[in-house]
């Protein structure tokens, strides 16, 4: 029955009992934690042959002869060039091989547009008296930690199924030349797990910004993170942006830190050979060259793109049981309720869910104080502020079975806690 048609005794009775439950849970002492997007010890230990691979000096020649454990190749070894443009459907040369994470890649090319300006600024971004970001919400934290960072000032914009609002942001970066970017996670969005549809993409690839180092940050994270066997697909961007002329506006971002060791990954930054050769030109003041042996050790461990594909059925055949759980417990729990609101993803990291306005923080808060941490309420918008304080980000990869069990069972108590005490004070 829906917590809004009960009488006042009805909704009392049921807010006392999931009193109840909540006590009782507390009792338990849990100490679970549901904050990141962490593989769990059985996905990592998927790849701990990895770490043995190179096992003679000869293994450190890679296919063009160079000894990785030296100095060079700035922009990484040839056979890494080719893994990732292969997975990406990009030319090699458009390949820009980092260190383990994309996040620092990310860091790196505002903090380059800040200092230096991109290809085509007339002035670095810090000469203007205001640098505007577009935000698709619910969205990344760390991508909005990013630009506040560096003073950045961001506007949301909303998400549906089939991508962010094109129609607000065709309007926004054709009116307004201090809008400088867009954050994009187009593939399995973070939390809501929604693909970018065709004509999204096309979009994107044919705006016409007002300013002419306008860049396009598009994190490409979960391209081979499927659940399902009936999987999204993406369309290329980059395709679509060379119709358009506009192959400079894009920079793409990928990596293996949820492949392989979040820790010991290896990341990539794609982008046009104009922006390759501006771009490379400072990397060369800031590194001699990123870590090689880690880049040969992937390429002989996954050997191609198949090769990758085929490895991420065994985190699949690990992550997906994870996620129905969630959906099952979420449905036999709550619906019927109309408390609360999900998203079933057929891939990525993340379920999304939102909770009667007003109640995401003291659900939260509920869950913390009963032993399970969740990601932040209101960390999935820009500066932590959730306008109508509802959206969660559940993020079922890291506990055990069993953990995220009693995780979701507190959870769902939480939802109807804080559900009945709001409508009780209305």
């Amino acid at each position: 029955m829906s917590l809004q048609n009960m009488t006042k005794t009805e909704l009392s009775a049921f807010r006392d009992e999931a009193k109840k439950q909540y006590e009782d849970f507390k009792a338990l002492g849990l100490k679970l934690d549901m904050s990141r997007g962490k593989p769990c010890k059985e996905q990592l230990d998927l790849s701990l042959p990895m770490a043995d691979i190179l096992n003679s000096s000869s293994s450190y020649i890679d296919a063009d002869g160079i000894d990785v454990r030296n100095y060079g190749f700035l922009t990484g070894i040839s056979e890494a060039k080719q893994l990732f443009a292969d997975l990406l459907g990009v030319d090699p040369s458009m390949v820009i091989v980092g260190g383990n994470s994309s996040l620092t890649l990310m860091y790196d090319s505002v903090a380059r547009a800040m200092q230096f300006g991109v290809y085509g600024s007339e002035k670095p971004w810090c000469k203007y008296d205001k640098v505007k970001f577009l935000c698709p919400v619910p969205g990344y934290d760390r991508h909005f930690g990013v630009t506040e960072t560096f003073g950045v000032e961001m506007i949301n914009i909303p998400m549906s199924p089939t991508g962010p609002d094109m129609d607000m942001i065709e309007k926004l970066v054709s009116e307004d030349e201090t809008i400088k970017g867009i954050w994009c996670v187009p593939m399995y969005s973070n939390p809501d797990g929604y693909t970018y549809s065709d004509e999204t993409v096309k979009r994107f690839a044919a705006l016409k910004p007002a300013a002419k180092d306008f860049r396009i940050f598009w994190d490409n994270a979960y391209c081979v993170h499927h659940l399902k066997d009936d999987h999204d697909s993406l369309l290329n961007i980059f395709d679509e942006a060379k119709k358009c002329g506009n192959e400079d506006m894009i920079f793409e971002f990928a990596s293996t830190s949820k492949i392989t060791f979040p820790g010991a990954g290896v990341a990539v930054l794609v982008a046009s050979e104009n922006n390759v050769q501006q771009i490379t030109k400072l990397l060369g003041m800031q590194n001699i060259s990123y870590d090689k042996v880690n880049q040969l050790r992937h390429v002989r461990y996954f050997k191609n793109a198949d090769g990758v594909r085929a490895y991420m059925e065994k985190h699949k055949a690990i992550l997906a049981p994870k996620f129905d759980m969630v959906i099952d417990i979420l449905t036999k729990q709550l619906g019927g309720l109309d408390i609360l609101t999900w998203n079933v993803p057929k891939g990525g990291y993340f379920i999304s869910v939102n909770t009667l306005n007003g109640c995401a923080k003291e659900v939260a808060r509920l869950c913390k104080e009963g032993g399970v941490v969740l990601t932040g309420a209101g960390a999935t918008y820009p500066y932590k502020k959730d306008p109508d304080d509802k959206n969660i980000r559940l993020s079922p990869s890291y506990p055990s079975l069993d953990d995220l069990a009693k995780a979701m069972e507190l959870f769902c108590i939480c939802v109807k806690l804080a559900s009945a005490e709001k409508l009780l004070a209305e």
